[in-house]
């Protein structure tokens, strides 16, 4: 088989898998791993409907040599922070030493992001040789097994676990290296999301919230079920604060499996020493030790995501794994995960947050006076059709922003006009921009050197925004399902 494949190839045929939430939802469904960043393809209905087990990942993998058993892994689930958790994890392995692969989803710019060797995307080299290397057996498992075809999701779970643990395998490799470690967030819930086959190291889960009701449930236990559904038996589990619906159904689960529980918030807390809008110092004082370190990700809640990593490196540490304390400081400072309370520019300063649910919003606009003192906001507000978007308007009319409505090039986006008639709804002016791009020259306009603009309401327009401000090119896609589905071989 020629490994000559480009990379703009290897992502047409990504895009013509079955891909459930990245179209218009069926039902009210909401934004899974494989609704994609800004861009866009059709929808194949609703998640729920078609992902009854694991079976199907399993097979996949199980022809690529299961490379997801090779190398140590801390498995990150939760509605709020799990990103940011795993992201700390990451850096600090990086920063004492070790080969790291972190696997995260959406992605902000380039599918590349999804798939990280060393704190780095994956070269589209890399990458097409990656969606090559797993295509055929993508095929067989699709065509041959009886069990459906096989998902965008579940296709790049493969290739990011074939990457970092894929060197001893059978199938053909090209260059990559077993990594030393494996951080793997989840995409949606956990139980059923095709992360869910390894035998974690340690399992962490981060705050629950209310969000992709439809798919996971509509009360908090429902949903703190199926994210401990990555807790196995005789497992340690990281958990960080959770509401007490939450929390119940959690210790329910583990319980059950006897699993051995590291509460952060007793066992693991934090305390902020100071706080701008450069960074903030905090100490997390740990079962083994204290630990002071600096941070550029700014928010509270990253305080809570930073002492939640602490815990699982801590039970790393018990494993026999050499963490030092010096390794925890440097990489807490170096971390990046952007489009979390992100600082882009000054005068006026450009803030960017993919705050998409009314926790996060709350928790976003909560956190704006510590960070950033008291200033007008001016906001760049967009948001996905699925949310629960009439909540995060009443949110965000409490503190009387200046609005910029508009909507990001992923098909799921509710349309500039209607996002300006929520806020309109509420009392609130708002100007309809046709992209965030434009929303942010507009902005800019009416904005002093002393204002916050500030641009959030989904991860996508967060996203567009920055690429807008740092002059990043991005990934753009066209939908292929319909028109060359054919030519790539999906059976989906």
């Amino acid at each position: 088989m020629s490994h000559e494949l480009s990379y703009q190839d290897s992502i047409s045929r990504l895009l013509s898998l079955v891909d459930h939430e990245r179209g218009t939802p069926i039902t009210d469904t909401a934004s899974n791993p494989d609704g994609l960043g800004p861009g866009g393809g059709a929808s194949r209905g609703p998640r729920q409907k078609t992902i009854f087990n694991l079976k199907r990942i399993e097979v996949l993998l199980a022809k690529l040599g299961n490379p997801h058993r090779s190398v140590p892994v801390i498995h990150v689930a939760g509605t709020k922070g799990k990103g940011s958790t795993a992201a700390f994890c990451d850096s600090v392995l990086h920063n004492v030493g070790y080969r790291t692969g972190f696997y995260s989803s959406p992605h902000l710019h380039s599918f590349r992001e999804r798939i990280r060797i060393n704190s780095q995307p994956v070269s589209q080299g890399q990458f097409a040789s990656l969606v090559e290397n797993v295509w055929p057996h993508h095929l067989d498992v699709s065509a041959n097994l009886g069990l459906g075809p096989v998902t965008l999701f579940e296709f790049m779970t493969a290739m990011g676990f074939q990457s970092f643990g894929g060197a001893n395998t059978l199938v053909r490799r090209t260059g990559f290296q077993n990594v030393d470690f494996q951080v793997i967030e989840v995409g949606l819930g956990g139980r059923l999301d095709a992360t869910n086959v390894v035998d974690p190291a340690v399992c962490v889960i981060t705050a629950i919230s209310l969000d992709h009701t439809a798919i996971l449930g509509d009360t908090l236990g429902q949903i703190a079920f199926e994210k401990a559904g990555i807790i196995k038996p005789g497992s340690t589990v990281v958990i960080a604060p959770q509401e007490p619906e939450a929390a119940s159904a959690i210790d329910e689960v583990c319980q059950r499996l006897n699993a051995r529980v590291i509460q952060v918030g007793r066992d693991v807390t934090w305390e902020l020493i100071a706080a701008d809008s450069q960074g903030q110092e905090f100490i997390v004082r740990g079962r083994l030790g204290d630990y002071r370190s600096t941070t550029p990700l700014l928010g509270t809640h990253q305080l809570i995501n930073g002492a939640t990593a602490v815990a699982a490196l801590e039970v790393l540490r018990e494993q026999g794994h050499d963490i030092p304390d010096a390794a925890i400081a440097q990489g807490f400072a170096n971390v990046s995960w952007p489009c979390r309370m992100e600082v882009l520019a000054d005068s006026p300063t450009i803030m960017a947050d993919g705050a998409h649910n009314v926790s996060s919003m709350e928790t976003l606009l909560d956190s704006l006076p510590r960070y950033m003192g008291q200033r007008r906001l001016i906001l760049i507000a967009g948001f996905s059709r699925d949310k629960s978007i009439k909540d995060m308007v009443r949110c965000i009319g409490t503190h009387d922003p200046v609005v910029f409505a508009t909507a990001s090039r992923h098909p799921r986006s509710l349309a500039a006009e209607d996002v300006a008639g929520l806020f309109v709804r509420q009392g609130m002016s708002a100007v309809s921009c046709a992209s965030p791009a434009d929303a942010l020259r507009a902005a800019m306009e009416a904005a002093n050197d002393d204002d916050l603009v500030l641009a959030t309401g989904s991860l996508f327009v967060a996203a567009e925004v920055r690429e807008a401000v740092l002059g990043i090119d991005p990934e753009v896609y066209p939908d292929l399902l319909a028109s060359d589905s054919s030519r790539f071989g999906a059976t989906g």
